[in-house]
């Protein structure tokens, strides 16, 4: 089959970890575990987030010179070069040394009208206590939200209208190349009134991005790798209970955090309906068994009636 997984944040820095190289690092090396076991049976596509990474490239640039701040698709694109490094190397340590693996530079085609610019909502970089997170915001010019208990910068996420790299993608696919790209929802970029392509400052998100990817590389699943083990109705209450699978209408009766698993479940229902075929949601170290559909929710047109773990 052809798979597009897209890594959770979690899979590259856990929540609160420091944002050290080692410690994305680390992590990587546990995902590229779990990708290689179905990369040697499938055709893969990696795609990953970068809200830790690219908030951190933006506090470094606030640090040094505020007012030369580079702008976030400069940041989205510096993200994609070091992300993918680390997966491509990882993976390639754990694959067939033949095995060909290329991380694109992923442009995506945003509406600069899009009322996402009129309503910041995307975390992006580390998370605060609530005094600091206003310091910082009065200081720098931020948006902020609560994120559960601390408070993030928050910034405009449009839509993903059109993959630029599309065709290339497909290319090395169809030579049996593992591709990382779209990283982060990939590099935002508008056109100007002269029909000149620039970017623009915003992050897309990355759960939107690697659905419209896998409907344009024609993939046959489409995975969304968190940290949970699956999609739970009334997480954390004494009805807490897993679905297993379901269709992208009976996924529509719940309610699911806007923050966490409400965009993946969102996106993977998205592609499930325009495809016709199967969406997943769950853990990272279960992939090979989402790929057989023994463990995480598999959400598609024919899946009957609802089942649970």
């Amino acid at each position: 089959m052809r798979i597009v997984t897209a890594l959770g944040g979690n899979a590259l820095l856990r929540r609160g970890q420091a944002l050290t190289a080692e410690n994305q690092r680390e992590n990587t090396a546990i995902a590229a575990e779990a990708l290689a076991r179905i990369a040697v049976d499938h055709q893969l596509i990696v795609t990953h987030g970068n809200g830790p990474q690219v908030g951190l490239l933006a506090l470094q640039g606030n640090a040094y010179k505020p007012d030369e701040a580079y702008p976030l698709d400069v940041l989205g694109a510096e993200t994609e070069g070091m992300i993918g490094y680390m997966i491509e190397q990882e993976l390639g340590n754990r694959l067939p040394k033949e095995t060909p693996l290329a991380t694109l530079l992923t442009m995506i085609e945003v509406d600069a009208k899009d009322p996402a610019f009129a309503d910041p909502t995307k975390f992006i970089g580390p998370v605060y206590e609530k005094a600091e997170a206003e310091r910082l915001a009065a200081e720098k010019g931020w948006e902020i939200r609560a994120d559960g208990d601390k408070w993030r910068q928050v910034v405009a996420s449009p839509l993903p209208q059109r993959i630029f790299q599309i065709r290339p993608i497909k290319w090395l696919v169809e030579k049996q190349t593992v591709v990382i790209c779209a990283g982060g929802g990939g590099i935002p970029t508008v056109y100007d009134a002269d029909g000149n392509l620039e970017g623009i400052e915003a992050v897309i998100d990355k759960d939107l991005a690697s659905e419209l990817l896998a409907r344009d590389t024609d993939a046959d699943l489409f995975i969304s790798a968190t940290d949970a083990e699956c999609v739970y109705l009334d997480w954390g209450t004494d009805k807490q209970r897993g679905i297993k699978s379901a269709t992208p209408d009976a996924m529509d009766q719940f309610e699911f955090a806007a923050g966490s698993m409400g965009p993946k479940v969102d996106a993977a229902c998205q592609f499930a309906r325009r495809t016709g075929k199967k969406a997943a949601i769950g853990a990272l170290a279960d992939l090979k068994d989402i790929v057989a559909g023994r463990k995480g929710t598999t959400i598609s047109p024919d899946a009957g009636n609802t089942v649970f773990h």
